[in-house]
């Protein structure tokens, strides 16, 4: 199945699923296909990085991108956008938010044509327009230590959501313990040596100074929650362990902002007493990712996190966190494409989506709904060295299909944190979850028991 999807031509792949898949938005086939693949760039549709006058792609966590930066030519010099957004074309795209993945190598070219208009291009075919977020005025003020908000709190899903890394590598560190897919420690390696600001651990004064900003120049309130996140902790920080190194910066931005943001951790399946202190500190949302389903995958996969937690004791905690935040607000991730990762994965699509599907509905049985991130192959992965492809463009598609249909299924609604759902409506930008699902009446503030 995969050599004979990788043989085909791009265009005749796309509109063979678009055809074979009519209820998956048409947008969601091109937009998980830029996730999975990545795209180019011309020069002529490159950011001007911080002194343009469009949003820079701010490297928030992971690097995204199918090359190491050395790699990427003028787009790791010039950057490109964080996001782009898809309308019109042949397809008739209604507007569409796509995460920035660049590959050199892509078929999908991002570049102006001849009238100066920036377009999409897929096999030398112009199929949508492409819109660039512009800089937003918070980003054009600096700290009082003259560090960008860029660098403390960027914002990404088109200004919806501040994004906080406050701890930007993890300590789940090397081979037997780091995640296959996770290159959050050589993406800090590499900035690093590029010799671009890169903060390690940001101090909580500076969270705040940069929060203040935006919150003074954001007139509009495109803002409107935020993700506190970064690598695993296993030991302590400052003499602080997970729970209180990241719930420090929660209650002091309550404390200073309190109701401005919807507040978001992405952090480990931690014990309940744990979890309860995130919701002291005011956090509303809680993210204990379980990356992927199949169990023999967890364990070669996650081998840290087996070693210290264990796959049965991490889904047993999600489900007790219910119990703080109500099962509405809890909302593991997966990595969506990994499953079928040679050289331990599922070797058919049916296989694949038979086991995802199977961790959707253990969860949203229990009213946990999952979302996911679809997997980009970042080169310096085992995952992504022994599959620079991804994961078949198929795959993405079934799930989609799966996903809304359990969710159907056992009667529930998108996550709350997530912006609008619908297609040409939806935000999520970094999987299409969001863009296939109906639309709805806009979401309400999640409240916790």
């Amino acid at each position: 199945m995969v050599q004979q999807m990788a043989s085909q031509g791009r265009t005749e792949l796309v509109e063979g699923l678009m055809a074979g898949f009519p209820q998956v938005p048409r947008e969601a086939v091109i937009k998980e296909d830029l996730l999975r693949g990545g795209m180019a760039f011309d020069e002529s549709a490159l950011s001007g990085n911080e002194d343009g006058d469009v949003k820079p792609k701010s490297y928030f966590i992971f690097s995204f991108d199918h090359r190491t930066l050395p790699e990427l030519g003028a787009a790791a010099l010039n950057r490109p956008p964080e996001e782009i957004v898809l309308t019109g074309g042949p397809y008739e795209l209604r507007r569409t938010v796509v995460s920035v993945r660049v590959n050199p190598a892509s078929p999908y070219l991002v570049r102006a044509g001849e009238d100066g208009a920036l377009g999409l291009y897929l096999d030398g075919v112009r199929i949508a327009d492409v819109g660039l977020p512009p800089m937003p005025d918070y980003y054009r003020h600096t700290l009082s230590n003259g560090k960008s908000v860029m660098e403390v709190a960027p914002t990404i899903q088109w200004g919806y959501l501040v994004y906080l890394t406050v701890f930007r590598v993890c300590q789940y560190f090397g081979a037997k313990e780091e995640c296959q897919y996770c290159d959050i420690n050589h993406n800090w390696r590499q900035h690093k040596a590029a010799g671009r600001p890169y903060t390690g651990v940001k101090p909580v004064e500076e969270v705040l100074e940069a929060l203040e900003i935006i919150d003074r120049h954001d007139t509009a309130r495109t803002s409107q929650a935020y993700t506190l996140t970064g690598g695993a902790i296993t030991s302590h920080i400052g003499g602080r362990d997970e729970a209180d190194f990241y719930g420090q910066y929660a209650k002091a931005i309550e404390e200073r902002f309190p109701g401005r943001w919807i507040g978001k951790v992405v952090a480990q399946a931690l014990p309940k007493d744990d979890v309860q202190r995130f919701h002291d500190y005011g956090v509303r949302i809680y993210h204990p990712n379980f990356e992927v389903w199949d169990r023999r995958l967890f364990e070669l996969y996650c081998p840290g996190k087996e070693r210290y937690v264990g796959r049965e004791e991490w889904h047993r905690r999600i489900l007790d966190s219910t119990e703080v935040f109500g099962a509405r607000n809890v909302i593991p991730n997966f990595v969506a494409g990994v499953e079928m990762a040679e050289p331990y994965g599922f070797s058919s699509v049916a296989e694949a989506i038979g086991s995802t599907g199977e961790g959707l509905r253990f969860f949203m049985s229990h009213g946990v709904v999952p979302r996911f991130t679809t997997w980009c192959p970042e080169p310096t992965t085992p995952l992504g060295k022994a599959n620079p492809h991804g994961a078949p463009l198929e795959y993405h598609i079934r799930l989609l299909e799966t996903y809304r249909a359990t969710l159907e299924d056992f009667g529930l609604a998108s996550p709350p944190g997530y912006g609008p759902p619908g297609p040409g409506r939806a935000v999520f930008s970094v999987s299409s979850f969001m863009d296939s699902l109906p639309a709805a009446e806009p979401e309400q503030e999640p409240v916790a028991p």
